[in-house]
């Protein structure tokens, strides 16, 4: 996703809808500490159009209530309902030591026990158990990897790599881990 050109879009939030009558708006928070939503400046569509600039917010039962600038009728923020808010990446401030922005895993180089590169990380999900690391495999195919101490144990930013513990837990029976070429 980009906004004007190759600024990468990260996920912050989502609308919930009107709330009320009188133009306000029920936003989730996806951020860490809910409040830093309202931090980064206008909350963006996919296509990187301001969607929402927040004048003011409290929080209600499991979102916000914000009085937006944007002036739309009930209906309008009705229809919108699940749409999800990005900022830019270069809004969010740097991650702190030992934390990641899973948008920046996207694209390293994958290694398994040391220097043999095995593939990319290709994204990052979370189906409901926690992070798993989605590697596009060198020799074809691609695997999942849980996103823990024990399983990776080693992101290293600046080098742009990750490294496995082990590969061979994660690829199906009969399947062989690539041969570095």
């Amino acid at each position: 996703m980009s906004a004007g050109g190759d600024k990468k879009l990260i996920v912050v939030g989502s609308l919930k809808g009107a709330h009320g009558v009188r133009g306000e708006v029920r936003v989730k928070s996806f951020t860490a500490d809910p409040e830093d939503l309202f931090t980064y400046g206008p909350l963006l569509d996919a296509d990187g159009r301001t969607l929402l600039t927040p004048k003011a917010a409290r929080p209600g039962k499991d979102h916000f209530i914000v009085r937006p600038k944007e002036q739309k009728q009930k209906e309008d923020w009705d229809a919108l309902r699940g749409t999800l808010l990005h900022v830019p990446r270069e809004s969010l401030p740097d991650a702190d030591e030992d934390e990641f922005y899973i948008e920046d895993l996207v694209g390293l180089d994958v290694y398994a026990g040391g220097e043999a590169r095995v593939g990319r990380v290709k994204a990052v999900e979370d189906f409901g158990a926690g992070d798993l690391v989605d590697i596009r495999l060198d020799g074809g195919g691609s695997v999942l990897v849980p996103f823990t101490l024990a399983d990776v144990p080693v992101v290293d930013m600046a080098a742009r790599r990750l490294v496995l513990a082990r590969l061979e837990d994660w690829l199906d029976s009969g399947e062989e881990a690539p041969s570095p070429e």
